[in-house]
This record gives C-alpha cells, sequence and structure tokens, in this order.
C-alpha cells in the first residue's frame, strides 16, 4: 500500500487528477507503482499480526474467567442456543427455534453464515477437547478472529491518509481502545463484531479503490456479504457505493474500476440471498434481513452502475444524470415490492411491543438520551469521536488531501459514524474505530510539527490519545462535575446471567418459563432445557406482550394470562424489568407484589435467589 507519509516526508508519484468538467472538487486518481513498499508492507503485516496477539492476550486475561459461567449479553446466549440447533442438526435454513414462544416458536433473522463460523471452529476443537470446553473455546476464539480484520481496516484506512508510520500509530491506539473492544471480548459471538470489521473493510476498499483493481471488487463482494448478516452497517455500505459512482462521475476513466465493483457487488448479493433465504420464502418480502426487495434492489443499483459505464460521455454532468437514473430507478425498485420498509427494519412490527419493550432497548437511544440518563457514560462515550472530529478537520485542511478520493471517502464514513452514533448508542463503536486513523495522522503532523524525534516521548504521547485514556479522562471529569455512569455489570445483572444460578430452574420438570426481563428468556434457552414465553426479538410480539401482562396486571388477571399462555414457572430476577413497567393509575402488578414478599395462593417459591423461581399451581 501506498499513502503520504508525513513522518518522512515521502509521497507517492503523482497521478493524473480527474478532470475538472463542472464538478469544484477534483481528486487525485492515481495506480500503484510497481512493488516499491512491497517489503514494508511484509514488515507491516508481521507488526500488525503481533499487535493482534498482543491483544487477543489482554482480552483473554481479562475475559477468560467469566466465559466459564455466562456470556456478555442476551444475543450471545440466543446466539449459542441457535448453533447448537445447527450442530444438532437443523438444516441450514432451518431456523426455527420451537422453544422461544410456543407453540408457534421464533423464526430468527439472523444469519446462517455465522453459525457456519462458529461450527466449524467447534469442530476445529472438538477432537482434543469435550464438548463444554470446545463450546467455551468457540464463544472465546470468534470475536477474537474477527479483531484482525477490523484492525487491518483501521490501518489500511490511515495508511492512505497518512503512509505507513499513522497505520502504526492506529495499532497502537487499537491496543488501548477499550470502547471499541466491548464488541470483540470473548463470548461475543452475536453479530455485532462482524458488522463492524466488514464496515471498515469496505470503507477501507473504497478509500484504496482509485488505486488498486482489486479493490473496487472487494468493496462490492464485501458488501453483499455484509448485507447478508444484517443492515446494522447499511449507512456505511451506501455511502462507498455512493462514492464509487461517484468517481465515475467525476472521471469516464474510472469506469472499468466502477464496472468491477457493480458487477461484484450484484454477484455476491445474488450469492447472500441464495444463501440466506430458503427457496419457499423467495418472494417473500422484510424489512429486518435480505430478502427478495432489498435484494433485487442492490442487483438493480449494481447491474445499473455497471451499465451506465459503458456510456463515455464526455459530459460529466450527463454521466451524473445516468448515475442518478439507476439510483432512482434501485429505489423504485425497492419501494415497489414493499414500501412499509421505507420505514427502516422495525416498519413492519408489531405496534403493541413499541411501548413496552421496543422503545426502551438501549442500543437503539439516542446520545443525548444516554447523556440525560447518565452524563458521565454518556460524555465518556462522545469522548474520543469528538478528538477524533478535531483530528479530521484538522488533517483535512491539507489541500493534497482535499484533491484526493480517499480521504474524502474515509471523512465521510467517518462523519457518517458520528451521526449513527448520535442517532444510536450502537453506532458508538463505529465512531472511535473510524476515527482512529484521523487521531494518528493528526498525532504524527503534530509530533513532526513540534519536532519531536524521541519515540518514547512519542509513544508517550500516544497513549494519552488513546479512545481508553481520553474516555477515562471525559468519565473522571462528568463524575467530579456529578454526572452519573452507568453500571454496565452490576452485581444483581451477573447474578441473573451466571449459569449456576440457573441450575434450580434447570433441575425442574420441563415447561414453559415466563421471565420478569426479556433479557433473561435467551439465558434460560442456554442453561435449562426448558421452554421461555418471550426474549427480546420483535418476532415473538404475542409472547413480549404475554409476558407483559403477566407482571404488570394484578394477580387475579395474571393467573389467566398464565393460564391462557400454559406457563408453569415465573422466573423472577432484579429488581425491575421492561416487562413489569406500570401504566399510572394501574393497580399493583404481580411483580411488584412478589417483590414486596406477597405471593399470592397459586405460586410456590421452588428455588430462591437470585433468581426467584415461582412454580405455578394448578
Amino acid at each position: 500500500m501506498q499513502g503520504y507519509d508525513p513522518g518522512t516526508a515521502r509521497r507517492p508519484p503523482p497521478g493524473p487528477n480527474f478532470p475538472r468538467a463542472a464538478m469544484s472538487v477534483t481528486f487525485a486518481h492515481s495506480m500503484p507503482t510497481a512493488s516499491r513498499d512491497s517489503a514494508r508492507s511484509w514488515q507491516f503485516a508481521v507488526i500488525l499480526c503481533l499487535a493482534w496477539l498482543g491483544l487477543c492476550a489482554q482480552l483473554l486475561v481479562l475475559y477468560w474467567q467469566p466465559s466459564a459461567w455466562t456470556l456478555p449479553d442476551a444475543d450471545d446466549a440466543m446466539r449459542l442456543v441457535q448453533v447448537r440447533e445447527f450442530l444438532s442438526g437443523h438444516g441450514w435454513f432451518d431456523l426455527h427455534e420451537a422453544r422461544l414462544s410456543p407453540p408457534m416458536g421464533y423464526d430468527s433473522h439472523w444469519s446462517r453464515f455465522i453459525d457456519a463460523g462458529l461450527a466449524g471452529l467447534y469442530f476445529l476443537f472438538r477432537p482434543f477437547a469435550d464438548r463444554a470446553l470446545a463450546e467455551r473455546l468457540m464463544v472465546v476464539v470468534w470475536p477474537l478472529l474477527w479483531l484482525l480484520p477490523a484492525m487491518f481496516g483501521a490501518a489500511a484506512i490511515a495508511w492512505r491518509l497518512g503512509g505507513r508510520n499513522a497505520a502504526v500509530v492506529v495499532l497502537v491506539l487499537a491496543a488501548f481502545c477499550g470502547p471499541g473492544m466491548q464488541q470483540f471480548r470473548p463470548g461475543r459471538i452475536d453479530h455485532h463484531n462482524v458488522h463492524i470489521a466488514l464496515a471498515l473493510l469496505v470503507v477501507a476498499a473504497t478509500v484504496w479503490s482509485d488505486r488498486s483493481r482489486f479493490a473496487c471488487r472487494a468493496a462490492g463482494t464485501l458488501t453483499g456479504f455484509a448485507l447478508a448478516i444484517g443492515f446494522e452497517a447499511l449507512p456505511f455500505l451506501l455511502m462507498c457505493g455512493a462514492f464509487v459512482a461517484l468517481r465515475y462521475v467525476i472521471d469516464r476513466n474510472a469506469a472499468p474500476a466502477v464496472r468491477n465493483y457493480g458487477c461484484a457487488l450484484a454477484a455476491s448479493t445474488l450469492v447472500a440471498f441464495l444463501g440466506t433465504v430458503p427457496p419457499p420464502h423467495w418472494t417473500h418480502a422484510v424489512c429486518d434481513m435480505i430478502a427478495v426487495n432489498s435484494t433485487l434492489a442492490v442487483i438493480a443499483a449494481g447491474l445499473g452502475v455497471a451499465a451506465a459505464t459503458y456510456w463515455r460521455s464526455e459530459d460529466a454532468w450527463m454521466r451524473a444524470g445516468a448515475v442518478a437514473a439507476v439510483g432512482a430507478w434501485a429505489a423504485a425498485v425497492f419501494t415497489a415490492i414493499e414500501p412499509r420498509c421505507l420505514g427502516g427494519v422495525y416498519a413492519m412490527v408489531d405496534p403493541a411491543i413499541r411501548p413496552i419493550w421496543l422503545d426502551n432497548v438501549s442500543e437503539t437511544k439516542s446520545l443525548f438520551e444516554l447523556i440525560h440518563r447518565a452524563g458521565a457514560t454518556g460524555l465518556g462515550s462522545a469522548a474520543f469521536p469528538a478528538v477524533a472530529l478535531i483530528a479530521a478537520a484538522w488533517i483535512m485542511r491539507s489541500r493534497d488531501r482535499l484533491r484526493a478520493f480517499g480521504p474524502w471517502v474515509a471523512a465521510s464514513a467517518f462523519f457518517v459514524s458520528v451521526v449513527y452514533m448520535i442517532a444510536a448508542n450502537r453506532g458508538i463503536s463505529y465512531a472511535v474505530w473510524l476515527g482512529t486513523p484521523f487521531v494518528a495522522v493528526a498525532a504524527i503532523e503534530a509530533f513532526a510539527a513540534l519536532g519531536w524525534a524521541n519515540l518514547a516521548l512519542r509513544f508517550a504521547a500516544t497513549i494519552m490519545l488513546t479512545p481508553t485514556a481520553v474516555t477515562i479522562g471525559a468519565v473522571s471529569l462528568a463524575s467530579a462535575a456529578g454526572s452519573t455512569a452507568l453500571d454496565m455489570n452490576s452485581t444483581t445483572r451477573q447474578a441473573c446471567v451466571n449459569r449456576s444460578n440457573y441450575a434450580d430452574l434447570a433441575g425442574l420438570p420441563e415447561g414453559l418459563v415466563a421471565v420478569n426481563e426479556l433479557e433473561w428468556g435467551p439465558y434460560v434457552l442456554a442453561w435449562t432445557q426448558h421452554s421461555v414465553l418471550a426474549a427480546p426479538y420483535h418476532r415473538v410480539p404475542a409472547g413480549i406482550v404475554a409476558s407483559h401482562e403477566i407482571f404488570s396486571l394484578p394477580p387475579a388477571q395474571a393467573r389467566r394470562i398464565v393460564d391462557q399462555a400454559g406457563v408453569r414457572y415465573l422466573f423472577v430476577c432484579g429488581q425491575s424489568g421492561a416487562a413489569s413497567a406500570l401504566v399510572d393509575g394501574r393497580p399493583a402488578g404481580l411483580l411488584s407484589e412478589l417483590q414486596s414478599g406477597a405471593v399470592p395462593g397459586w405460586l410456590k417459591v421452588v428455588g430462591t435467589g437470585p433468581p426467584t423461581i415461582y412454580r405455578v399451581e394448578r
């Protein structure tokens, strides 16, 4: 890889610029020269692997022991259940979980591709480990594997912005990237780390797409695979696709590369669709996963932009019109098949579950809501992205970068991540990872301007700019000013997800369990043989509503719901839950009665907590 290296004042040979035409911005366009940096690239690969191994060792020291008794999140527990079903003989397209919200059950929208990767790890460990250890190694190793492509993607972006030295600094920042590592800690097997890694790779490939024909194909191929996993990274995928199309608008000589992207995008999306959606559902349009509506729209966009590149008009505005027509056609295809999906991934969700659960999901809350709830946590989460914003503004003042394609892609991706972070808490990790290249480049340029040649001094200053240091500093200042911080792993929660605390429930005859907090549902499925009435998933609305009514209605009314649903056990852990929210003026519900020690006659305590388990007496 080649890039501007402020530390050594070296630049790649200049390439031909895009013609200005009617555009006000000119992007530098050049192809890589021979193998001048091949040796340095191999050296960097070694450094990358060593940094990754060091970070893996750090995470294992911190999280190996907890991996023996719990999983970090309910989604991880649900993924483990899904993988176990796959290993036990469920077909590739059989994502039905009969033990969740019976008798209808639950049809998961999660990708089987992740299950296949986890199953592959399990079979890799099984010859020399018993079933329990192989499973534990599987959930520990999986997120660490995805840490490597994430680090590579961030380093590749930094290399394009500031050269090899910037890429090395990114590895130092990653080694102390606590806020960005939460999705890569051992046990995180749901899908967030895969989304983050793929988003970074797609952005990195797009950043380098004007210098490498392979990068364009990689960007298109990775986009299709990312869509197969889910839509969490969709803002970055759309942005990268728009920039690839913009290259053709500004420079008609970019047509072959853009054509490669469009064809790769269409082909990979089709493969993702065929590998994800069972044939009987090929005509079913849904909003929360890849389906016929999203697939045809993406294929229309990919093939459309590839076809448009054959029109080598000299007029940039004519090329812009052609690309705009392709975008309008793809949007029309998507809208015509299922217009409700314009409302987002939850557009088809039963509105009854929004006020009692979906509107309260923490990862969908805005940054402002987080700051209002816990100022220290919210300000700490936004601290490093704020530093990165300043760094981005600083380095993008350079005329050379303002004329270059790659820096504009990187800066736009980071800006999208900041908007994503403000809109939803799940965007925080993206903002941290995509901000590290800008902090790295700004640090190198600052060191050069200050004349800091001493390596130890540079390293110490870099440590002060790491996400961990910046976040701790912001949280400390906010806490000193009186702001509160969230306890992300309280003692109460640990007790509610500790596998050993499910022993009493596991020892009871099989039955249907209702949980006071939806988060406990997947743990019941993972740690016991029982079924569960509800879990935090929008595809089981009837179970969520029934669970809410059981714990929020007065005992007599709750008993009727229990009997109708066939619930045999109540699982109560913690002092409150989303399902226990009471409407103003409503009499005290069953959960309030139980927490006050008033147990109705139709319930019998069969396990003391936490959690407390009640058996329904009939």
